[in-house]
């Protein structure tokens, strides 16, 4: 079974079949100091349940020990902002096939007041999430200008924040990502931009 083990890290590829992970366990005892990474966006939810199973009780023949730390089902959260009900619903539905829990704004700012920067917000009340992607063109505040609000938090700054426009306009492309914009995607959305939109949630949690 392929595998890759990094100090005290295991990572299981996704590729890994459920009829195969018991056996893995059993040729690979768990230790007390091991720490099993499962990757919360590439495993089902079913394998997920095996997996926790497994690791909670004591699949393997080493057991399983309290100073384990095993990351299941840990669904990355993601602001996703659009003034336009079907592109937002379309954003929504493709980062939710990607085991993403997601929160909707239709603008940037019910976006701010959600993530505790809107000016009827309660002072120290800010919502956690790990990536904010937003369409560019809204009335009231673009997403450019959201863009910089948040990078003007010493909370958000690091929260990585992604602009959409069905645009294609190379000025405004280098300006987002020269205010810190972690990419700059066309509309509409397909699966495939979302696999990269995963990819970094997973580099930048990890």
């Amino acid at each position: 079974m392929a595998h890759s083990v990094l100090s005290d890290w295991i990572y299981l590829p996704a590729q890994t079949p459920p009829s195969l992970l018991l056996n893995y366990f059993s040729f690979f005892p768990l230790k007390s100091n091991q720490i099993f990474l499962i990757s919360f966006l590439t495993f089902s939810p079913s394998k997920q349940s095996l997996l926790y199973k497994m690791l909670s009780c004591g699949g393997g023949s080493g057991g399983c020990s309290k100073d384990m730390a095993v990351e299941l089902g840990d669904e990355p959260h993601v602001l996703a902002v659009d003034d336009n009900l079907i592109d937002r619903k379309l954003v929504e539905r493709l980062l939710k096939n990607s085991s993403c829990k997601v929160t909707t704004a239709e603008n940037a700012l019910r976006a701010l007041d959600y993530l505790g920067l809107g000016n009827d917000t309660l002072e120290g009340t800010v919502s956690e999430v790990n990536m904010i992607i937003t369409d560019y063109c809204m009335p009231g505040m673009t997403g450019y200008e959201l863009l910089k609000k948040i990078k003007e938090s010493s909370v958000l700054k690091e929260v990585p924040v992604v602009i959409m426009s069905s645009e294609n306009i190379p000025t405004r492309i280098s300006q987002c990502l020269e205010e810190g914009a972690k990419m700059f995607m066309l509309k509409p959305l397909k699966q495939s931009d979302v696999k990269q939109l995963t990819w970094h949630l997973m580099k930048c949690r990890n």
